[in-house]
């Protein structure tokens, strides 16, 4: 649904302007700027270059939405509000001058470094990298063999090799090594790094599943980040259908059909159709309910695995055995108020609530045999279940509240994020890179 906008009032003072944007200070005196998409789509640095109707309406929309996405799932982003059809107001940012990339599959100039790899190779952990965003192939009067330099950093930290982004990396040497004097604008920088790292990481899986819930592949994504008045690392500029790769149905619905040439009103197309998808993009409502019998049935394991996500957990104390009527009253009213839950269950002295539970919904039930410990024979009357019963059985409250999160995380990019993102930091790629 198209929102509407009242009139705007002129923009204020000039901040910049970039290929495809303008940015304006608010004219109230604080720390806010506009950011005005324009109509313009280039490629190759510029060499390319075209107008499209609409184009600046439909990547305003885009970043809106992806924006508003990435706020809701707790991410730092340069976004206040959409104000309209062409612009968003954001906090004024000093910007860094980095480039940070978030691959889930081998494309573009990745497939130019890495020849060995197929199209399309999956990395099972995204792959993070860092380019030194150029112009005119200069870095404060240092000459550069390319724009926008894929950077690496000498063990010591000390340094920043570059190499060029379109030559294969095996057997290339650096064509320029800078110190990282050269190149940070602060003393500390270095330490920002890990957490652009984190950030862009976190951005590209919550992204991922979004996608994915509207049937189209995040391949690979780039961003920015900037400081704003009070010091916070914040991803910003702008992130529109010419900041990712994302293929649906075998082909792709981003800037790279105007970098391979295509017609543009197949691209206007195209972006046409990403700035509806992504106005799907949202956060759901869910919850987990904790079901306990009674209150010497503490909930405390269970709210410290969920750590900063204890508000999904909603706790009932109710016994399902001695008041089957109210209970059931209780959890059907729950279900209906939010049917995306999961419901674990951990009763002292019984383990029959959880398949009772199972057996009156269609939300999942985890049950956590509270007295296995002590009584090991009691997880029986959870594995032994009856027919049209599918209650599940975790012996430990973390991986109850784990599984929980697996199941409502298919359908929560915030949560995927999470989850995924533990995955990833334990884990390692299968192939070598």
């Amino acid at each position: 649904m198209s929102k509407l906008f009242t009139a705007k009032p002129p923009l204020g003072a000039f901040v910049t302007e970039g290929k495809t944007k303008t940015i304006h200070m608010l004219k109230d005196g604080s720390d806010l700027v506009t950011v005005v998409s324009k109509d313009d789509i280039t490629a190759g640095d510029g060499a390319k270059h075209d107008i499209i109707p609409d184009k600046g309406r439909l990547a305003n929309a885009t970043t809106s939405n992806v924006f508003r996405l990435l706020k809701a799932c707790g991410l730092p982003v340069a976004f206040v509000e959409q104000d309209g059809p062409t612009s968003f107001i954001a906090p004024k940012c000093q910007m860094l001058p980095y480039e940070v990339v978030v691959r889930r599959e081998a494309h573009g100039s990745y497939l130019k470094r890495n020849p060995q790899l197929a199209k399309g190779q999956l990395f099972p952990h995204a792959l993070t990298e860092f380019y030194l965003k150029t112009k005119d192939k200069n870095w404060k009067g240092k000459p550069l063999v390319a724009d926008d330099p894929f950077m690496a950093f000498s063990d010591d930290g000390k340094e920043i090799k570059l190499f060029n982004p379109a030559k294969p990396l095996q057997g290339q040497e650096p064509f320029l090594v800078l110190a990282t004097s050269e190149v940070y604008s602060h003393a500390d920088e270095s330490k920002w790094f890990p957490e652009m790292r984190r950030i862009a990481r976190q951005a590209f899986l919550a992204l991922e599943r979004a996608w994915q819930l509207e049937g189209g592949r995040l391949v690979d994504l780039k961003v920015e980040f900037g400081f704003d008045a009070k010091g916070t690392l914040l991803l910003a500029d702008v992130i529109d259908n010419d900041s990712w790769r994302v293929i649906e149905g075998g082909a792709y619905i981003d800037k790279q059909v105007y970098r391979d040439g295509g017609a543009l009103d197949d691209v206007a197309a195209k972006y046409r159709h990403v700035a509806e998808i992504t106005g799907h993009f949202h956060v759901p409502r869910q919850r987990i309910i904790l079901w306990r019998g009674s209150e010497k049935d503490k909930p405390d394991a269970f709210f410290d695995a969920l750590g900063e996500l204890k508000d999904l957990m909603t706790v009932v104390t109710c016994s399902i055995h001695k008041e089957p009527v109210n209970g059931a009253a209780i959890f059907n009213r729950l279900i209906q108020e939010i049917p995306d839950t999961v419901v674990i269950a951990n009763i002292g002295r019984s383990n029959g609530a959880g398949p009772v539970l199972s057996a009156m919904s269609t939300v999942p039930v985890i049950t956590v045999p509270a007295s296995v410990k002590d009584f090991p024979d009691d997880v029986w009357s959870s594995l032994r279940a009856p027919s049209a019963v599918p209650v599940m059985t975790v012996l430990e409250p973390a991986n109850a509240v784990l599984a929980a999160l697996q199941i409502l995380s298919g359908r929560n990019p915030m949560l995927y994020a999470k989850v995924r993102g533990e995955i990833e930091s334990r884990t390692v790629n299968t192939i070598q890179l």
